[in-house]
């Protein structure tokens, strides 16, 4: 009796949903590690010492323990706490809070590229201080850091497949479960680092072309 059955276009469906699941958590921890490193990165840059050190603190300790470690630490504590948490949740929570580690450090650049005498001169134009901030600092800050922040983004989608190990039903997670019933890892890994070599390349080949534009 044959235990393993070959690929068929009846796996297409539940490789497709695999795909979407990955996009979709990519997206989520994507935009809201952006939002929140956004806010952090100009707390950074605004706060005072105090302030700045317990920030520096946690976002280095988001950097610095691997993000698997951080999954699975999260979602076996809050599981133990008599609360478990969907795999999409933790993951996106997790996924989100390691995202923001980074894009605070790529805002915080940005913020502190713009120099004090362009922020002085719209001051003294008489701007608000928020005015400075939404008109000046952001458009012109955000515009330098676009290339670093596309590459932090293309991490995170590759990053996405680490979520497999609490349970999340991405890509990864998907081909591993047809390798056990087909027995055809070659071709399933291909397929997978293929999906990801068509989504990361043109993303990146966008980012060197909008960095050259820029140093034009």
């Amino acid at each position: 009796m044959n235990l393993f059955t070959p690929l068929s276009w009846n796996d297409s469906g539940f490789i497709l949903n695999g795909i979407l699941n990955t996009i979709y958590i990519s997206v989520v921890a994507i935009v809201i590690g952006t939002i929140l490193g956004l806010i952090v990165g100009f707390m950074r840059v605004e706060a005072n010492k105090v302030v700045n050190l317990f920030l520096g603190s946690a976002l280095d300790i988001l950097r610095s323990v691997p993000l698997i470690i951080q999954l699975i630490l999260f979602s076996t504590y809050i599981g133990a706490l008599g609360h478990p948490m969907d795999p999409f949740m933790a993951g996106s929570i997790i996924l989100s809070l390691y995202t923001m580690a980074f894009m605070s450090e790529v805002f915080r650049s940005g913020f502190e590229s713009v120099p004090n005498t362009m922020r002085t001169a719209a001051r003294s134009l008489g701007m608000t201080y928020w005015q400075t901030v939404r008109y000046i600092r952001i458009p012109i800050g955000m515009r330098a850091v676009f290339p670093s922040w596309l590459g932090v983004a293309l991490s995170v989608i590759k990053d996405s497949a680490l979520v497999s190990v609490i349970g999340y039903m991405e890509l990864l997670r998907t081909s591993e479960q047809l390798i056990s019933r087909t027995q055809q890892p070659l071709t399933i890994l291909l397929g997978v680092g293929l999906f990801y070599f068509i989504i990361s390349y043109p993303l990146s080949l966008y980012g060197k072309y909008v960095e050259r534009k820029m140093s034009i």
